[in-house]
């Protein structure tokens, strides 16, 4: 008799064997991810989802999970407070959405402005990646100088080197963007697998972008920098569910997947979380949502970087996770 064996523990094994990733990866509490004996890490940085705030009721998505729109901001000023406390951390990266689309008519400008001043009171750089719900309530031109985003020609794409060792790229997964289409665009119903990403409220990376995403990978190469990329939308299926994903997500992978200095992937937008490690051994880790945290919970964690892995130390909601890599 042949006895069936989950794909995922098949695929975590090759990961382990040709990868070098640590047996002892993890998705659940802090108590089993410690850091490794006698080493510190290169860098430190927060990581906090789609807070969404809206001054609204409490609701729910078109799946039924129930959204606190008042509560998300609480979550972010405890956020900040945990991070002002660490001793080390050097920034922090907001994956985007810090408004919900359904902020009353002539609000939006004032809700943006309210929560950035919260993320202000951060002792450190913050870097802001746009989601759609940011688009939904300000336009570009508006949007990026509010939240101090780098760029070109109204697009948010952009990398910097916390240390020598490192570059963090940061997508414009909106580039390409059918917001603005009507509402009947902005749900899955009647599209089947993969083609369930289609919708208003996902985008693209352009071709334009991708060009700079593949010359950047050149010199990161070159100067032996390990990558990290960062981009509201997911990047792996696995990841993710199949409605959250970049549209041309197989596109920016296989530029991702010709070089070998990537070697983790994050975003939002997915609002449940998710982990994988891909076929060429790069992780995928969507955080879960700051939005969906009932009263008194949370969503947010730090990320330890070292030469062979990063360490998520995640609170409530957001599962702490070792990846691991060779250095």
């Amino acid at each position: 008799m042949i006895k069936m064996v989950d794909s995922s523990h098949v695929e975590r094994a090759l990961a382990i064997l040709v990868f070098g990733i640590c047996a002892g990866d993890t998705m659940g509490s802090t108590n089993g991810l410690v850091s490794p004996p006698g080493k510190r890490p290169l860098f430190s940085f927060g990581v906090i989802s789609d807070v969404q705030f809206a001054d609204i009721p409490d609701g729910h998505s078109f799946l039924g999970v129930p959204r606190y729109y008042r509560h998300s901001i609480h979550v972010l000023q405890r956020a900040v407070q945990k991070w002002n406390s660490h001793q080390n951390l050097n920034f922090v990266i907001n994956f985007g959405d810090i408004v919900d689309g359904k902020c009353p008519p002539g609000q939006s400008l004032d809700a943006v402005k309210k929560v950035n001043n919260e993320f202000q009171k951060i002792n450190g750089p913050v870097y802001h990646l746009i989601g759609n719900h940011c688009l939904y309530n300000l336009p570009r031109d508006k949007l990026l100088p509010l939240l101090r985003i780098p760029g070109l020609n109204g697009l948010a794409y952009y990398d910097f080197s916390p240390t020598p060792e490192y570059r963090i790229i940061v997508l414009d997964g909106y580039d390409i963007s059918a917001i603005g289409w009507p509402q009947d665009k902005n749900s899955p119903a009647g599209l089947l697998g993969l083609e369930r990403r289609f919708v208003m409220f996902n985008g693209a990376v352009g071709r334009e972008q991708l060009e700079w995403l593949d010359g950047t990978l050149q010199d990161t190469t070159k100067l032996k920098q390990k990558v990290i990329v960062c981009c509201h939308l997911p990047l792996d299926v696995v990841a993710s569910s199949q409605e959250a994903l970049l549209w041309n997500y197989d596109e920016v992978m296989n530029v991702i997947h010709q070089y070998n200095c990537v070697k983790a992937c994050l975003s939002g937008h997915d609002h449940k979380g998710g982990y994988s490690v891909d076929s060429h051994g790069v992780h995928h880790r969507s955080f879960e949502a700051a939005l969906e945290c009932p009263p008194n919970t949370d969503a947010y964690g730090h990320i330890n970087v070292y030469d062979d892995r990063l360490l998520l130390f995640g609170t409530d909601r957001i599962q702490s996770t070792e990846m691991c890599f060779n250095p």
